[in-house]
């Protein structure tokens, strides 16, 4: 039987393990729980991802390039003329009133690297990617501490289900900015 042509089938099987992390968990993910979700053979996801941590990476890398592309499409955050603050806090609370699975997702595969060190590179690409776009708008040492408190305000918010305070979150980053 010929080889069948499926040039997005890599795409595929990472969208699965997304699905997968995003259902049952870095501990549900497996070549064979991939394999099933992506309705591909076995062989594809170890013939694309030898190892898992590989296959994470690139679930990790493309959770990334979603918060930070939706970041250096907003006209508003680069626009000097509008409050760099209230524009960060404002999209921020999108983000998080968004598809809430999706947001503990990336932050599942952002944390996943306190255990992994092979995923820490990846979750760093994030810090730098964001901090990139911030850096457009005030100098590269308050765009990095303008990402830790990003952080650090996502994470409590995610892990307490606290509400997400705009204002508060605005406040805080108007201290920061100079």
């Amino acid at each position: 039987m010929p080889r069948r042509y499926d040039p997005e089938r890599r795409r595929r099987i990472i969208d699965a393990a997304i699905r997968v992390v995003g259902r049952a968990g870095i501990a549900g993910l497996s070549h064979r729980t991939v394999a099933a979700e992506a309705d591909v053979p076995l062989g594809s996801t170890t013939y694309h991802f030898t190892s898992l941590d590989e296959l994470l990476i690139a679930a990790l890398r493309q959770a990334n390039e979603s918060f930070a592309a939706a970041l250096r499409e907003s006209g508003a955050l680069l626009d000097p003329d509008r409050d760099l603050a209230a524009e960060l806090a404002r999209f921020t609370g999108e983000w998080l009133a968004g598809e809430r699975t999706g947001v503990e997702l990336e932050y599942e595969l952002y944390l996943a690297a306190l255990r992994r060190p092979a995923l820490r590179p990846v979750a760093a690409e994030w810090s730098v990617a964001v901090a990139e776009v911030l850096s457009r708008r005030t100098d590269p040492v308050t765009a990095r501490a303008l990402v830790a408190l990003l952080d650090g305000i996502c994470l409590q918010v995610l892990l307490t289900d606290a509400v997400y305070d705009e204002e508060y979150t605005c406040e805080m980053m108007a201290r920061l900015i100079p």
